[in-house]
């Protein structure tokens, strides 16, 4: 009955709204067997600070959770499977005025829907550069930064979000661009952009887990409903990509005040079945979550030794 009438209206199917991603990780570790539920990081307010100059006259950074490539630390092209030999646990930087391979083998982005073979959706540099060029920015930061996905909120609180802000303040930041990929890595953005506020630098998030940045609180989240992976732009679509960036700027320009959203009107695709896969355990054979709680051990144990090293 309930077909012909969405027909009728116009509806779309119930599945086709932004993937509770806070909930289908805490069922997809309970069905693996770790039945201790995650915390996420939970604020009802944040702290906002306008852009202090036009942005045609300001500097701005990225954060990423993007990992630099090493040859030395397996298969990190696209399609790699997890890889917790890739992960960092430091904040790093990198030279703006130069060419960079990050990678997001080492974090849980959608493998099923989309294979990584852009870097340009997950480190929006290269449209940064363009937007400088043109004067839509006044100029790209000297360096930006990479923010370790971490579980322990303590971590990115007490050690790396104060690690950014430094780093930004010394370089001069006006407003920072952060661009996440995981599930985690939604909420170290989140939280490493709430401290940059409290610290008078502007931010806005590019990201794919609504859920889990609205429910961090954050000044500026620019959605675009797309499979994780993918927050700045579809990959080989560079108007795309320009189209994310340029949205996530106005953004920063036009938000009145903290916990502004703004959803991306580009589509991943006209069939949004693909929202129904990630993390989806009434999707997942007992074989197949076994098979995942194995290699899930196996790399924890590979992360374990690479942070103690």
């Amino acid at each position: 009955m309930s077909a012909p009438r969405d027909d009728e209206f116009g509806f779309a199917p119930d599945y086709d709204s932004p993937i509770p991603y806070m909930q289908r990780t805490r069922d997809y570790y309970s069905a693996i067997g770790y039945t201790t539920p995650y915390r996420w990081a939970h604020h009802t307010a944040a702290a906002f600070q306008p852009l202090k100059k036009p942005l045609a006259q300001s500097r701005v950074t990225i954060i990423t959770t993007a990992a630099p490539y090493d040859p030395d630390k397996g298969d990190q092209g696209p399609g790699a499977a997890y890889n917790g030999s890739a992960k960092f646990y430091q904040v790093y930087d990198g030279d703006t005025s130069k060419q960079h391979d990050l990678r997001i083998s080492h974090i849980g982005y959608d493998r099923k829907h989309t294979s990584a073979t852009d870097n340009g959706t997950w480190f929006p540099l290269p449209q940064l550069l363009k937007a400088s060029a043109s004067g839509r920015i006044g100029e790209v930061a000297p360096r930006f930064f990479g923010a370790p996905t971490n579980r322990s909120h303590r971590v990115t609180l007490d050690t790396d979000a104060p690690e950014i802000l430094a780093r930004c303040l010394a370089d001069k930041v006006d407003a920072a661009v952060l661009v996440p990929n995981c599930p985690v890595c939604h909420q170290t953005t989140a939280l490493v952009a709430r401290h940059l506020e409290a610290g008078g630098i502007p931010t806005v998030i590019m990201g794919c887990a609504k859920d889990i940045i609205e429910h961090a609180a954050v000044p500026r989240f620019l959605f675009s409903d797309f499979p994780l992976g993918n927050s700045a732009g579809k990959p080989q679509d560079v108007a795309s990509q320009a189209q994310t960036l340029e949205l996530a700027l106005k953004l920063l320009e036009t938000a009145s005040g903290p916990q502004t959203t703004m959803q991306s009107p580009l589509r991943w695709s006209e069939d949004a079945s693909w929202k129904l896969d990630y993390n989806n355990v009434a999707q997942l054979s007992p074989e197949e979550l076994a098979r995942r709680r194995a290699e899930f051990d196996k790399q924890k144990e590979i992360a374990r030794g690479n942070r103690a090293a």
